[in-house]
């Protein structure tokens, strides 16, 4: 529903009426052809129609848009009373801060607000009729610390009060204590189950442990085969080395020593040069077939 036309002071243009309520348009919506409605109002008639109530056309919820701003700004303009005028309240303002306003009032009814209490008060005198309200809460004035309604002074007991009191306290103590038993009850069976849950573990890793440790002697059992092995291996790699080298140094020999052969075979013009020249050679060449060899097969 819109604002009553009756609260606003001047003249309304007729386009912020609403078309359904005939007051002036509150929290405005648009149709496509420009007639526009209080949210509430449009709403409701969509419900049972499917048209614009101004010019039957064929509307849907989805097609409603906004106020066009200047309308909006118009809208917003408009100089109105507050709502509590007939309590005496005074104000005019416009239409874009009443609503601020009223929540502030001081002209607004308001309820009580102690429990049971269904009177009506203005704002500003809520204070007055709370310090007098028979269903306000206050401490007893015998000193027992129970808080009563001034409704319940005459059936008020002291004695009875706290003798309720004690038994209720002693009931929860009660019921606390138990709670507390079986807390403890429940932490006991954790505490031993966690232990036996620790115990098997750590029998776990002792056994865990020792195998480990076979492992590791077992590991260095093989580390130091193997270290033998290599240390062996590089010796005789060491002596097929040397083999080698002394097996190179004879092929040089001999190599020369055909050199030789060759040269001294091209420069002997006689016989008996050639006698003497065959028979140096032979005698180098059994000389480096008498002497010994060592092969060593890796």
């Amino acid at each position: 529903m819109g604002y009553d036309i009756e609260r606003f002071v001047g003249y309304v243009n007729e386009g912020l009426l609403c078309s359904i309520c005939r007051d002036v348009l509150e929290d405005p919506l648009q149709a496509p052809c420009e007639h526009a409605f209080c949210t509430a109002c449009i709403h409701g008639w969509l419900v049972h129609h499917s048209n614009c109530p101004e010019d039957r056309q064929v509307i849907d919820v989805s097609l409603l848009r906004p106020l066009y701003r200047y309308m909006k700004n118009d809208l917003n303009r408009l100089q109105l009373h507050c709502r509590n005028r007939e309590y005496g309240c005074e104000m005019v303002c416009s239409l874009e801060s009443i609503d601020r306003h009223e929540r502030e009032c001081e002209y607004s009814q308001i309820p009580c607000s102690n429990a049971g209490c269904t009177v009506q008060i203005e704002r500003r005198n809520l204070d007055g009729h709370l310090a007098v309200c028979e269903y306000r809460s206050r401490e007893c004035p015998n000193g027992c610390g129970y808080t009563i309604l001034s409704a319940e002074d005459t059936q008020h007991n002291c004695v009875a009060e706290l003798r309720t009191e004690l038994e209720l306290l002693r009931y929860k103590s009660s019921a606390s204590l138990v709670f507390l038993s079986e807390m403890i009850c429940r932490v006991e069976e954790a505490k031993h189950e966690m232990e036996s849950r620790l115990d098997s573990q750590r029998r776990h890793m002792v056994q865990k442990e020792s195998i480990l440790q076979n492992e590791i002697e077992e590991l260095k059992s093989q580390i130091s085969r193997l270290m033998s092995d290599v240390r062996s291996l590089m010796a005789a790699e060491r002596q097929h080395r040397q083999e080698l080298e002394q097996a190179e140094l004879e092929k040089r020999e001999l190599m020369e020593l055909l050199k030789g052969l060759q040269k001294d075979c091209r420069l002997t013009t006689t016989e008996g040069s050639k006698k003497s020249m065959n028979f140096r050679p032979l005698t180098r060449l059994e000389s480096v077939k008498r002497k010994p060899r060592e092969v060593t097969v890796i």
